[in-house]
């Protein structure tokens, strides 16, 4: 397992394809620890981390989110062009990968969610939580991936996992092992998204 956090940031990839095997009770503690230790606003922790392994609850919530994937994202998606740095034989099997998860959510042994009380916002106190996560699965073994499909059915997603009224879900981390193999992330060059000094202004590396 790397060790190397560079390393690790730059293969962490998003790994949709999941092993049912159950993960040790210690390993997710070390996961959820990590998420603990990012940063957040005026370090209040406001978070909270929903840790489902009930097979119920996991077939309810991801009955929705299959229908998200098959009735608006899904659709959009095919429709669209490759994300930057990316082929057209990369897309596609990322495309056939996000299906296989809306397949296969519910099998996935655990799922975090990130949860915080209060109005809806931008998540800022959230989502360095889940990027720690992210980086603890990676250097751990773990696949993990994080998506956020389940918020175009936010109210029904929410009440399957009996969330109270006042708390919302920012996203769901379904975590396994993962059936292929880690490697390097792809993205575009940062001459393509980092200016200097003004905006528009090229990069000098």
């Amino acid at each position: 397992m790397p060790h190397d956090l560079f390393e690790i940031m730059s293969s962490t990839r998003s790994m949709r394809r999941l092993k049912p095997d159950q993960i040790p009770d210690d390993l997710l503690r070390q996961v959820l620890e990590a998420g603990t230790f990012a940063a957040n606003g005026g370090n209040m922790q406001t978070w909270r981390f929903l840790l489902i392994r009930d097979p119920i609850v996991k077939a309810a919530a991801g009955a929705w989110y299959r229908k998200a994937w098959q009735e608006i994202v899904g659709p959009r998606y095919r429709t669209a062009a490759p994300a930057p740095g990316q082929s057209s034989e990369q897309f596609a099997r990322m495309l056939a990968a996000a299906q296989h998860l809306a397949d296969h959510i519910h099998e996935a042994p655990v799922w975090i969610v990130p949860c915080a009380p209060g109005t809806r916002n931008t998540g800022s106190s959230i989502f360095p939580a889940v990027q720690n996560i992210l980086l603890a699965c990676r250097a751990l073994g773990l696949g993990c991936t994080l998506t956020t499909l389940h918020l175009n059915f936010e109210k029904e997603v929410e009440a399957a996992l009996s969330l109270p009224e006042d708390v919302h879900s920012y996203a769901i981390l379904p975590i396994g092992y993962p059936m292929g193999k880690f490697g390097p992330v792809r993205r575009a060059p940062l001459e393509n998204v980092v200016y200097q000094d003004r905006w528009g202004e090229a990069y000098q590396a």
